[in-house]
């Protein structure tokens, strides 16, 4: 039960500290980021896809991915429909909605925390199925 909490991130796409990205930017799998990406950032809603931020990394713009482990900065909203981890160094400015958040202290979150249920989740989905 506990031994999914214990596995290390897969990775499959890491940009650098000294890296920067400008414009939107798609992703499957795994992304770490050192550097910084000026522009909205979504992970392919395949399940399992992660991002991790480290305290160099920092976005410009509005975020979606599975899972969500940040210690750097996020200028914009923040969509995690599994799980929302915020380290110490973490800085957010906009709104986190979340699936089940971890915050641990010295996190700041300038803007709105707001739990995702699992009916607002089908909700979504009935609404999107019907206009493909």
């Amino acid at each position: 039960m506990f031994s999914r909490d214990n596995k290390q991130a897969r990775i499959d796409t890491l940009i650098g500290k000294a890296s920067r990205v400008h414009g939107d930017m798609e992703f499957a799998g795994g992304l770490h980021l050192d550097g910084r990406i000026e522009g909205n950032l979504r992970a392919d809603p395949v399940e399992g896809s992660s991002l991790s931020v480290s305290e160099t990394g920092s976005i410009d713009g509005n975020v979606e991915a599975g899972i969500i482990m940040l210690n750097g900065a996020v200028r914009g909203d923040i969509v995690a429909r599994g799980r929302v981890v915020l380290g110490a160094t973490a800085r957010v400015q906009g709104n986190v909605y979340y699936g089940v958040i971890e915050m641990t202290l010295g996190a700041q979150i300038m803007g709105q925390l707001t739990r995702l249920s699992e009916a607002a989740d089908e909700t979504v989905a009935e609404g999107t199925a019907g206009s493909t």
